[in-house]
């Protein structure tokens, strides 16, 4: 008996031996928390009206956290000073609101915290968050919606303001330069939509800004900015629609300095098309210039010659309306030397030009000293234009397929405007077959001529670009492979460019339509495409 017994005993501590194994490992916690915070209780009561605290407290049921509250919150009208809003990296179980400004009477407002708010724990959202209160007797209750895309560009940034201002005795266009809106929303998700909500009655302004510096306004050196073409009445059921466009600089005549003996910059803002410089000093009969552009800004390079041995230079510099006079103080400095870069290097296509630029303005080239030969030292015919604004030589040639292009140039080739002429430069430029690349053959429908139509990377880079004038298939031939995106620019004015809008001006920008998928060009492939424009 007691054998038996023992041998139950026995059997029992090896059980649980064994269960206590099997059981080994992390202790199952329960199911994840994925409920949001719960708000028990404001001082004052959300939507109080004939609200005229300092301080409001939001209390919650668990300690939360603010995360990128500057990105999320705001603030409509907006306040100035902005309120102090608390706790901002740690966590609390209450949200402490300090205001500061006067605020407008008989006014509705409203705190919209986005996705700022979350639980101290596992992080989960209290979603776009309100609180509302009014220093009236009621709250304002009435709401528009709409949408923004971007004029140009294929992807919409997030983010954008949409603002409201008051239509009154005092209204000026320049109001959105200077002082912040009335009301104000935002497109917080992927959707580009918006919501403007507690608006009080009465004749608006609305503007849609993507506030690059978050300061209410607009400002035109960095801002996207679109307009509606008239004012708007609320209460309205309209949804409205908002096309961002960054406007071009305006004009603007900055500086000139001395850069090097013969050669002036002049600092410029926006476009430096048909700018005049005019040079008043007294100079000698001899004397020739020439203006190029810079290679990375809207300045202008003045080269003159022969030296002026005076002091100072006094320049008249004018576009349209648009004049200026200024004195540039001359010293003994180094003459530039002549400096030639080239491209492409290496491969060239089927239809690029092979292109020579320079520091110093171009003042003659000599054929006779430039040797162009192909793969079995055969003369290449080939013929030259000159940018004259971008200094560049162009050199247009016959391509064929697997070919070596040996280009030298000899002393005296290239002659700038001082006399200085280049060292011998060698290059040489090599050509694939024209199975390695494809073609695409495109057909628009429901276009208004003249259009540009763009191949474009992902990024928005132009390669490749044609300028249509008159219905008809379109061929992109000899085209690196790869995928592209087909932009369709409605060329309005028939500049053979792009042009934005302008909020003051009241221009809009010129339509741009997008192929919604990528083209997909593949060596040695002809790609035939319609594009069906709205």
């Amino acid at each position: 008996m007691r054998k038996i017994l023992s041998n139950i005993i026995l059997a029992t501590i090896i059980g649980l031996i064994l269960a206590n194994c099997a059981n080994r490992g992390t202790p199952d916690g329960g199911p994840k928390d994925e409920t949001p915070p719960v708000i028990t209780k404001s001082e004052p009561e959300n939507f109080t009206t004939e609200f005229n605290a300092k301080e409001i407290k939001i209390y919650f049921d668990e300690y939360i956290k603010i995360k990128d509250l500057q990105k999320n919150l705001i603030i409509s009208p907006p306040m100035d000073p902005m309120p102090e809003i608390t706790p901002l990296g740690s966590a609390s179980k209450y949200i402490t609101i300090k205001i500061f400004d006067t605020l407008q009477p008989n006014t509705t407002y409203a705190f919209n915290f986005g996705e700022s708010i979350t639980d101290n724990n596992e992080g989960n959202l209290y979603p776009y968050y309100k609180y509302v209160f009014s220093t009236g007797t009621f709250i304002d209750s009435l709401k528009i919606t709409g949408s923004v895309k971007d004029a140009f560009d294929q992807k919409t940034e997030e983010f954008v303001s949409i603002m409201l201002y008051d239509v009154d005795s005092t209204f000026t266009d320049s109001i959105i330069y200077k002082e912040k809106p009335k009301y104000i929303s935002n497109t917080l998700d992927s959707t580009n939509t918006f919501q403007l909500e507690n608006l009080k009655a009465g004749k608006y302004l609305m503007v849609a800004i993507k506030d690059k510096s978050s300061n209410y306004t607009f400002d035109q050196d960095e801002d996207k900015i679109d307009f509606l073409d008239s004012f708007i009445t609320i209460p309205s059921d309209s949804i409205f629609e908002f096309n961002l466009f960054k406007e071009d600089l305006d004009f603007e005549i900055l500086r000139a300095k001395q850069d090097s003996e013969n050669k002036i910059i002049f600092g410029l803002e926006g476009s430096n098309e048909n700018v005049d410089i005019k040079l008043l000093s007294t100079n000698p009969n001899d004397f020739r210039y020439r203006v190029i552009n810079d290679t990375e800004s809207d300045s202008l390079h003045y080269f003159y010659e022969p030296s002026i041995k005076q002091d100072s230079l006094i320049f008249k510099v004018s576009k349209n309306n648009i004049v200026d006079t200024l004195v540039v103080k001359i010293r003994e400095r180094e003459k530039d030397s002549l400096i030639v870069k080239a491209s492409p290097r290496g491969n060239i296509s089927f239809i690029e030009d092979f292109k020579i630029q320079g520091n110093i303005p171009f003042a003659k080239i000599d054929n006779s000293k430039i040797n162009f030969i192909d793969k079995d030292s055969v003369d290449v015919s080939y013929t030259t234009r000159l940018d004259t604004l971008n200094n560049l030589y162009q050199f247009n040639f016959e391509k064929t397929e697997e070919n070596n292009y040996n280009i030298k140039l000899f002393p005296g080739a290239l002659i700038d405007l001082f006399g200085d002429q280049n060292d011998t430069i060698s290059y040489t430029l090599r050509t694939k077959t024209k199975s390695d690349f494809g073609d695409i053959r495109l057909t628009l429908r429901n276009a208004v001529y003249p259009v540009i139509v763009q191949l474009t990377t992902s990024k928005g880079e132009v390669k490749f670009e044609q300028y249509i004038e008159t219905e008809k298939p379109i061929d992109f031939r000899h085209i690196t492979p790869g995928k592209y995106v087909l932009r369709v620019i409605f060329d309005s004015n028939k500049n053979k460019k792009y042009d934005s809008g302008n909020y003051l001006q009241k221009r809009k920008p010129e339509r741009v339509s997008y192929y919604p998928d990528e083209l997909d060009v593949r060596a040695g492939w002809d790609l035939i495409q319609e594009f069906i424009l709205k």
